[in-house]
C-alpha cells in the first residue's frame, strides 16, 4: 500500500494580490456559481520552493531551473583557464543533454536553451565534469550513454523530487511529482476591488498642480482553502531512497505551508499571512482533497469559523460514508489546539515511520 499524507490549508488573506493575471488583476475562479479569488499551483509551489524552510534550510539540496546552463558551465570552464573558444564549444556539447540550444549570442556567444531545465545539484556537477572532459579533448560516448553520465532519474535534489520535472530531450529522465499541489481558492465568494491611484512629482514647483502619474490597482481578500497531497513512497523513490532526506523534506513542506506566500505586490499590500488551521492526515487508503466543503460559497459574519466548521463536517460526512483515509492526524488551530511545531514533527515521523 502506498503511504500519503495531505495537508488541508485555511489562510485569511488581508487586501492584496499575490497572484496576478495577465490584466494584472488577482486571479479569480467561478466555483458553484460564485467568483472566488484564486492562487495558481504553479505560484503556491515556486513560494514554497523560495521559501527560507527550502532555500536555506536545504540549500545543498535544491535543483536550479533555468535556461542558462550553458553559460554557466563556460564560466565553470573559463575559471579553469580554458580558451573561450574551447569552453563555449565543450559547453553547447554538454548543456545540449539537457535540452536544444537557440542560435548563439552573436555578441556573447551564449547559448539560451529553448525551455527550462530542471537541473538538480548532482547534475550540476556532472556536467562541469564532463564539460572539464569535453574541453580536454575526451572521446565522448554515443547519445544515450553520454545522457547516462549526467541525468538522473533519482538524486538529492527535495524541490525535484517534490515537485516533478519534465525534461524535453529525453522523458527517460523525467520526475513524477511525490507532491500534488492544488489551486488555492477563497471559501466565500470574493471580487477584486479597484483601487484608483495618484503620485505627485516631488520637483514639481509651487504653482504646479496635477499629478505625475494616476493608474489603478486591483485587489483581494478572503479565506483560502490550500490542498497538498504527498506520495511518501515516491517522494523516497525520488531521493534515491534517502528517508531522512526526504522526512527533513516533509517538515520543511509543513513549515512553508503555514506561512510561504505567493509575493505579487507584496511592497504594496505587505501581505504576510500564517494558517490559522492546518490539518496533516496520514494513511494508505486513497486520498481524497475537501473542496467539495466550499462548492457551496461559505457565508455568516465569521467566514474563518465557518469555513474550518464545514471543512471538519465534510471530512466526517466522508469518512462516514467511505470509512477514514487516515491511520493518523495532527492539527493545528490558532488559539485552539496543537502548534505547528507539533505538525512538523508528524510530517517528518510520517516518512521515518516513527
Amino acid at each position: 500500500m502506498t503511504n500519503f499524507v495531505q495537508f488541508h490549508v485555511l489562510t485569511t488573506y488581508g487586501l492584496s494580490n499575490p497572484n496576478r493575471d495577465d490584466m494584472g488583476r488577482p486571479k479569480q475562479a467561478v466555483i458553484g456559481g460564485e467568483v472566488r479569488m484564486r492562487h495558481s499551483s504553479q505560484s503556491v509551489k515556486r513560494a514554497l520552493r523560495e521559501s527560507t524552510f527550502f532555500s536555506n534550510d536545504l540549500a545543498d539540496h535544491m535543483g536550479t531551473r533555468t535556461k542558462r546552463l550553458h553559460g554557466g558551465l563556460v564560466q565553470h570552464l573559463l575559471s579553469k583557464g580554458v580558451a573561450e573558444k574551447k569552453a563555449q564549444e565543450s559547453a553547447s556539447t554538454v548543456a545540449g543533454i539537457f535540452g536544444k540550444l537557440e542560435a548563439a549570442d552573436k555578441e556573447t556567444g551564449e547559448q539560451i536553451a529553448t525551455t527550462l531545465a530542471f537541473i538538480s545539484p548532482d547534475e550540476w556537477k556532472l556536467a562541469k565534469e564532463l564539460a572539464e572532459n569535453v574541453a580536454a579533448g575526451e572521446k565522448l560516448p554515443k547519445d544515450k550513454d553520454l545522457k547516462k553520465g549526467v541525468l538522473r532519474r533519482a538524486d538529492g535534489a527535495v524541490d525535484i523530487a517534490m515537485f516533478g520535472r519534465m525534461l524535453a530531450s529525453d522523458a527517460d529522465f523525467n520526475r513524477d511529482a511525490a507532491v500534488q499541489v492544488a489551486h488555492a481558492f477563497t471559501t466565500h465568494r470574493s471580487v477584486a476591488q479597484e483601487d484608483w491611484f495618484s503620485a505627485v512629482d516631488d520637483l514639481n514647483k509651487d504653482d504646479e498642480r496635477g499629478a505625475g502619474h494616476i493608474g489603478e490597482s486591483a485587489f483581494g481578500t478572503g479565506v483560502f482553502y490550500q490542498y497538498v497531497c504527498v506520495n511518501l513512497d515516491l517522494l523516497v523513490e525520488n531521493l534515491a531512497g534517502d528517508r531522512e532526506l526526504a522526512a527533513k523534506a516533509m517538515e520543511a513542506l509543513a513549515r512553508a505551508l503555514s506561512q510561504a506566500t505567493p509575493r505579487g505586490k507584496q511592497n504594496s499590500y505587505a501581505h504576510r499571512p500564517r494558517a490559522h488551521y492546518m490539518l496533516a492526515e496520514q494513511g494508505e487508503q486513497a486520498p481524497r482533497d475537501l473542496s467539495g466543503a466550499f462548492f457551496h460559497a461559505v457565508k455568516g459574519e465569521n467566514l474563518l469559523e465557518s469555513s474550518i466548521k464545514k471543512l471538519e463536517e465534510t471530512r466526517k460526512a466522508i469518512d462516514d460514508a467511505y470509512g477514514p483515509c487516515w491511520a493518523a492526524e495532527a492539527k493545528l488551530c490558532v488559539g485552539k489546539t496543537g502548534t505547528l511545531d507539533e505538525l512538523v514533527a508528524f510530517a517528518g515521523k510520517a516518512v521515518r515511520g516513527e
